[in-house]
């Protein structure tokens, strides 16, 4: 099965989420997911994981070299020093010599880009990072951070699911060649009630899950996150990379979004959507 690869910085575009996971499960669906055929292992300080995603790697036969590790760092970290110590304890924690693609977790209210920006520019010239980018940032916001970086900007990433509408910022980043990373793709579970998805997945013999990520991987530029803690879900998931949706089928998932979409938005940190 082929994971095709987007962007400059080649983000293999199917990786496992490890959000909310309770103790042990991401050191156990890291390893379950790289022998599984995941090359994209996605955490965050905030996860509090970042320990059991190392272990699981270390655990695995395959080469770090051939696994794409993502982390995210919080606005609280934001100050220039604060910045550079975290990204040295995400480095630790997941014991690595350097993180594939460190992203800005939230935009900070107090620390502007200016401060930021350049140490992850700095971290990136030292190799300890190999591509940074940013996480629930609005087109506003996406502007000043290329302004202000020195890198390309390696992605975006975001809620997206099919109860949402993130065309307008979509079609920015596709502009752009900015990947847009699609966390919470699953809608937290919601997309396996929704009857247009169930019909759509009988046609392909596939799951509701399946063809929301697969509708997903369509969108040039998108990559997916799913998560999920059961180690039966995953070739499920994966599979999706292999199914191909009709015009019509996309429309017709296109269709479900609604302006009560969102499912994350946490009070201090979301900013003003777009």
């Amino acid at each position: 099965m082929t994971i095709r690869k987007i962007g400059p910085a080649g983000i293999p575009s199917l990786g496992l989420g490890t959000f909310r996971m309770n103790p042990g499960e991401a050191r156990q669906m890291t390893a379950a997911a790289l022998a599984e055929g995941y090359r994209h292992i996605d955490t965050a300080q905030a996860y509090g994981n970042e320990v059991e995603v190392g272990e699981g790697l270390r655990a695995s036969p395959v080469p770090r070299s051939d696994v794409f590790v993502t982390t995210k760092i919080l606005p609280k970290d934001f100050a220039a020093g604060d910045f550079r110590k975290a990204t040295e304890t995400s480095l630790r924690a997941l014991d690595t010599d350097y993180i594939d693609l460190l992203l800005l977790h939230w935009p900070s209210k107090e620390v502007p880009l200016s401060e930021t920006l350049p140490v992850l520019d700095a971290l990136i010239a030292e190799g300890k990072v190999r591509f940074g980018g940013v996480s629930n940032f609005t087109i506003p916001m996406l502007q000043e951070a290329q302004e202000v970086l020195s890198t390309p900007l390696a992605a975006n990433q975001v809620e997206m699911h099919p109860f949402i509408d993130q065309a307008r910022l979509q079609a920015f980043l596709k502009g752009r060649g900015v990947p847009l990373e699609a966390y919470a793709p699953l809608a937290q579970g919601k997309v396996m009630d929704e009857p247009e998805l169930a019909e759509i997945a009988e046609a392909h013999g596939a799951s509701a899950a399946a063809i929301a990520l697969a509708w997903l991987l369509h969108k040039p530029g998108t990559v997916a996150l799913p998560k999920t803690a059961k180690v039966a879900r995953l070739s499920g998931n994966l599979a999706a990379s292999e199914i191909t949706l009709s015009d019509e089928e996309v429309a017709r998932i296109d269709a479900l979004a609604g302006p009560n979409g969102r499912i994350v938005s946490p009070e201090g940190l979301a900013p003003d959507w777009d």
